[in-house]
Parts: C-alpha cells; structure tokens; sequence
C-alpha cells in the first residue's frame, strides 16, 4: 500500500514523470501511478485563492487597527488661562466609555460627529506651562485603551481695576460675613454637581443685545485699597430692565437673591457646565425649568453689591472659572 498522504507530498516537492520506485521483493522498476494533470491543476489553484483570501484577511485585519488607533486632538491647542478647551477624540467609535481628565480636571465626554467631544475649562488661575491630559477609552468588545500627553497652558495678562465702596459693603459684620459664606458655599456644592446628560446644544449667544463685548474678567481688584479675589465674570453695562436671556439650553438649577451678586439665576447645560446671570432687577424663570437658547430669563438690576445697573454674567466648567466670552467661540455646531 502507498503511505496514506504520499502523493501530496510529492505534489509539493517532485514533478510528475521524473522519478520511479521499486516494488516490494521484486527490485523491478516501473513507474507510479500518478494523479491525472486536470487535478493538480485544480489544486494549485485552490492552494492559490486560498493564498489570496487569507492575505486579503490580513490586510483588512491591519487597516482594522490601524483606524482603531486612538486620536486626540484639543483646540485651541495652547490653551490661556480662563479659556474654554474643547477636547476630541477620534478612533473609539462605538466606544462602551470614554473618559479622561486635563490639568487634574474630570473631562464628560459626548458623542460628536464620528468621535466623541469634551469640554476642559482652564481655570483663570490655572498655572501657566505644561499640564498632563489622560483619556481612557473602553471599546465595545470591553478593552481597555489609554493615552497620555501633556498640553501648554498659557499665561493671560489681566487688568487692575481700584474700586471705591461704602464701608459697609465691604467690612461685613460678623453675621453678614457669615451669610456670604454660606451663600458661597451652596454655590460650590452646585458647581461640584455635574449632571450626566448634554443639555446645550450648538453655538452659545449673548446674554444680553445690548452693544459692547463686556468686561473686567479675572480682572485683580483693589477695593478700598485691599487686595480682593479676581473677578470672575464679564459685565455687561446696559439699562435697568433690560431682558436677559440664557446663553444657551439647560435648565434653572438655582434662583436666589444673595448678598454679593444679589437676585441671580444659574444654569444647568450638563456635564459640569453652569451660566450664572448676577445682580437682576427680576427673575422671569423658576427652579427646575427647562430653558432654550435666548429665552428670557430676567431683567438687569443693580442688586446686590452693585454700583449701578450692569449684568454680571459668569460661567464655571467642571469648578473651573472660565471667561464666559470664550463660550462664544467654541468650536462646536451641533
């Protein structure tokens, strides 16, 4: 008997016709039977399309990782202090979680477009130089991938503005000082609060049509001739009365009437971002609302600490004191 496999081997190796073998105790020569020319041919063949699907397979296997690779990308790519950055990452499509931090600071990440999109506030105080980003990505197949980088943060020169006030405004007594902090203190634990869904939606508008860009933000005050905390939003000069409207959807999370930025409305827009609109003269909205983009929220007023009728509009993202004028520009449509 031939040995079970020996003409495949032979197939491999010989060439039909130029080899004989001696039968067993006969020492006679003759030549073996060979498989017929049509299916050695037709093997070849198979053996070949069989060559091609399987590098066929490797090459899409490979073009599979390389668009699986991780992309980051933060624009403006140096960032100053009290900006607004905005964070995308391509290559997690279909992503089960993507999270991440800037600067020590969480980032919420949305789906945007066929990545998915963050907002980094650069606080106004942030140190100036290199700050690290983390981003972690798990895929729908539950991997585990991870990136780090380190982006620049630049330094923002901000104005000096001396101001005069009555003395009681500013030396409070001992239970006025007491209210303030504990007014302070609900505002931290409502900007600590980040609520899981995107409310906002496309580009952010003025909170008031009246002319000018606003002013005075991060700017370091001298009130009385004491040093004070820099000023953390833009005022918008404009009349008593004049309609204020939410920058942008979300919802009313706080209206109250304290005593240093007076009758207020704070925003909810999701994910860790909050508008605040100080010193009404009325407030046109109740807690728990949801609001559009340029639906009237109130009216300017001069209350609280205030010396005249102006706005003051202020935004935090994530706790981070950000120029609230950067929300205007940031670079996202939808």
């Amino acid at each position: 008997m031939r040995p079970s496999g020996a003409a495949s081997h032979l197939s491999l190796f010989e060439r039909p016709g130029e080899f004989s073998r001696t039968l067993p105790g006969t020492g006679r020569g003759e030549s073996p039977r060979l498989r017929p020319a049509g299916a050695y041919h037709r093997r070849m063949r198979a053996w070949a399309a069989a060559a091609v699907v399987l590098g066929v397979l490797l090459l899409a296997a490979g073009s599979a990782v390389a668009a699986a690779a991780l992309g980051v990308r933060i624009v403006p790519p140096a960032p100053r202090q009290g900006d607004v950055a905005v964070v995308f990452v391509a290559g997690a499509q279909g992503a089960r979680q993507v999270e991440g931090s800037l600067g020590g600071r969480a980032l919420a990440f949305f789906p945007y477009g066929e990545g998915w999109a963050a907002l980094a506030g650069i606080d106004l105080e942030a140190r100036p130089g290199k700050t690290p980003w983390r981003i972690g990505v798990v895929d729908a197949g539950g991997q585990g991938r991870q990136l780090r980088g380190s982006a620049t943060i630049r330094a923002r020169r901000f104005p000096v503005q001396r101001l005069t006030l009555p003395g009681h405004m500013v030396d409070l007594d001992p239970e006025t000082e007491r209210r303030a902090e504990s007014e302070s203190a609900r505002l931290r634990t409502l900007y600590e609060t980040a609520t899981p869904e995107r409310l906002w939606r496309g580009r952010f508008t003025r909170p008031v049509g009246t002319e000018g860009k606003g002013e005075g933000f991060g700017a370091r005050r001298i009130i009385n001739g004491q040093p004070r905390m820099p000023h953390s939003g833009l005022d918008f000069s404009a009349e008593r009365g004049t309609p204020v409207v939410a920058a942008n959807r979300g919802r009313v999370a706080l209206v109250a009437d304290f005593f240093f930025p007076g009758l207020l409305v704070a925003l909810d827009h999701g994910l860790g971002l909050y508008t605040l609109y100080m010193h009404l003269d009325r407030v046109d909205v109740a807690e728990g609302a949801r609001v559009e983009r340029g639906e009237p929220i109130g009216a300017v007023g001069a209350s609280g600490r205030a010396t005249g009728p102006h706005l003051h509009f202020a935004a935090q993202v994530r706790q981070a004191r950000v120029d609230p004028a950067a929300l205007f520009g940031v670079p996202l449509g939808d």
